[in-house]
């Protein structure tokens, strides 16, 4: 990429965040690196709305030894350019296994884009008080834990780090297969703190809501405090775009079953897809006019519940 090139692309990440701030709508047409599609979506999406789930990507920050996904560099201002195209006005950035629990990239990240956003971190059962009251000044509120890509803490761990999260408010976001959550059920029930299920749950297709995963989910929904993200509905759909139609039996079922306990996401830049197949981050979002049809839920999934969890 040339000088003017990255000149270019800075200023238009600095325009974004201006129309964002100043709450226009997204412009008609922009190239995002790691989206497919220029086209904003066909929803606009209300002041203050949120992406709960997006990664930063620097390959100046080492990745842990044992890390596998290892995706080219994804970075602030290149997110910036995809809030611009979607009228996203707050995030959360996600610590990824990439980086396992050297959370320094996530807070430099966090830092960078200001109070519109907010972190998750990795952690293990080692962390100090003093680095938990820095994270917590810092923006982070909830750490990440998962089974399915090597990176992070074990999952042994998630239990101590959950009551030393306990103080700050914070959560426990939980990265795991369908038949991981049932067998991990009796361990979430008895967390001093609520559970955050990235990408649905990753419940299998073509069970989806049939799925036991649904079934404990719901009843952490409904006891626990629990919630759910709408994110990654490419991730294990079999129909695929546009429709993502399987996806969305699964996600309109979270819709009837507990509205106020679901947030947003956009995954990018959807680390575990080919360079040349990545989603329309706006079709994505487009998804939420199928999934909750009604605008109040839609604007409450958007804003109020992220508010909620997050601390906007």
């Amino acid at each position: 990429m040339t000088t003017s090139m990255t000149r270019r692309a800075h200023l238009a990440a600095l325009m974004a965040g201006a129309a964002i701030g100043a709450g226009l709508r997204p412009v008609a047409a922009q190239t995002v690196p790691w989206s497919s599609g220029t086209e904003r979506p066909k929803i606009t999406v209300p002041p203050g709305a949120a992406d709960c789930h997006h990664h930063i990507y620097d390959a100046r920050f080492p990745a842990s030894p044992g890390a596998t996904l290892r995706p080219p560099d994804a970075s602030v201002a290149d997110y910036k350019l995809l809030m611009q195209r979607l009228g996203i006005a707050r995030h959360v950035v996600v610590q990824p296994s990439t980086y396992g629990v050297d959370n320094s990239l996530l807070v430099q990240s966090v830092q960078e884009f200001g109070p519109t956003a907010r972190g998750i971190a990795m952690l293990d059962a080692s962390v100090a008080p003093e680095e938990l009251k820095r994270l917590d000044a810092a923006g982070i509120r909830g750490v990440r834990f998962g089974t399915r890509l090597p990176g992070g803490a074990p999952i042994t761990d998630l239990v101590p780090v959950a009551r030393k999260i306990a103080a700050f408010g914070w959560h426990i976001v939980l990265v795991a297969d369908g038949d991981k959550i049932v067998e991990l059920a009796d361990t979430l029930k008895g967390l001093p703190v609520p559970v955050v299920f990235d990408h649905m749950g990753h419940l299998p297709e073509p069970a989806g809501p049939d799925h036991p995963g649904f079934r404990v989910i719901a009843d952490l929904i409904d006891k626990h405090g629990a919630w759910v993200k709408l994110t990654g509905a490419y991730l294990l759909s079999k129909v695929g775009p546009p429709t993502y139609a399987d996806r969305g039996r699964l996600a309109r079922a979270f819709v009837q079953l507990a509205p106020e306990r679901l947030v947003w996401g956009s995954d990018w830049p959807h680390p575990t897809s080919p360079a040349d197949a990545k989603p329309d981050d706006a079709l994505l979002l487009d998804l939420l006019a199928t999934w909750a049809p009604d605008e109040a839920v839609r604007n409450r999934i958007l804003v109020a519940n992220p508010a909620k969890l997050y601390g906007f």
